[in-house]
C-alpha cells in the first residue's frame, strides 16, 4: 500500500465520534462490545486535555481520523524515581494499516518523552494483538509485564472460596449480585440512547 503523511495532533472534543468509531473496529470480536456513550467519552477526553501528564494523540489522513494513541507520563514503577511515557490504546483503522501511521504516532510519543527529558517509554497492548506485539518488538520494546483485567464482582467471587461461605451467605451474595446485574442492565439500556450511532462509513 502507498504511504502518505499523517497529520498528528492532540485530540479535541469534536473528534470524539470519529475516535469512538476507530476504537469500535478493534473491539469487534472481543468480550467488551459495550458502546461508549458520547458524553462520557467527551468528558474523559476533556480530563486528559487538562492533565499536563496525559495526552490523546490522533492522526489524520486525507482529513479523516485513522489512528490514535494515549500517552501518560508517570513513574516507571512504584519504586522508581525515573518517569516513563506509557503508551496505550494504539489504534490504526484496518483500511489504513501498513502505511507507517503507528510509527508516526510513536515518533510523536518519543518526541514528547525527549521534550520532557523522560528516558523510558512503554507500550501496553492487548494480549491477542500479535501483529502489534511483533511490531513493538521490532522497535526494541521488550516484554516487562502482563496486564490482566477483571470486574470487581468476578474477582470477589474468586477471592472468597465457596468452602468458607455458609449456605445463607451464598444465597445473600447471589441476591446482591443479581441486583447489581439488574442495575447494570438498566443503566446500559438507558445509556443506549446516548451511545454512538452506527457508522456510515
Amino acid at each position: 500500500m502507498s504511504r502518505c503523511a499523517l497529520d498528528v495532533r492532540d485530540a479535541r472534543p469534536e473528534d470524539v465520534l470519529e475516535l469512538l468509531r476507530l476504537w469500535a473496529h478493534d473491539r469487534r470480536g472481543l468480550d467488551d462490545d459495550t458502546p461508549r456513550p458520547v458524553d462520557e467519552a467527551t468528558k474523559s477526553l476533556a480530563q486528559i486535555a487538562a492533565d499536563p501528564d496525559e495526552r490523546m494523540l490522533v492522526g489524520f489522513a486525507d482529513g479523516r481520523l485513522v489512528a490514535s494513541v494515549h500517552l501518560r507520563r508517570a513513574p516507571l514503577s512504584p519504586l522508581h524515581g525515573d518517569t516513563a511515557i506509557h503508551t496505550s490504546y494504539l489504534h490504526v483503522h484496518p483500511e489504513h494499516r501498513r502505511r507507517g501511521y503507528a510509527r508516526a504516532l510513536l515518533d510523536a510519543a518519543l518526541a514528547w518523552a525527549e521534550e520532557k527529558d523522560v528516558s523510558h517509554i512503554t507500550a501496553i497492548t492487548t494480549s491477542n494483538s500479535r501483529d502489534t506485539n511483533r511490531f513493538l518488538a521490532r522497535l526494541g520494546l521488550g516484554t516487562a509485564a502482563t496486564i490482566r483485567v477483571a470486574t470487581t464482582a468476578s474477582m470477589r467471587r474468586k477471592l472468597a472460596p465457596e468452602v468458607m461461605r455458609s449456605p445463607d451467605a451464598r444465597r445473600q451474595l447471589g441476591r446482591v449480585l443479581a441486583q447489581r446485574r439488574s442495575i447494570q442492565r438498566r443503566t446500559a439500556q438507558r445509556g443506549l440512547g446516548q451511545s454512538l450511532p452506527d457508522s456510515a462509513e
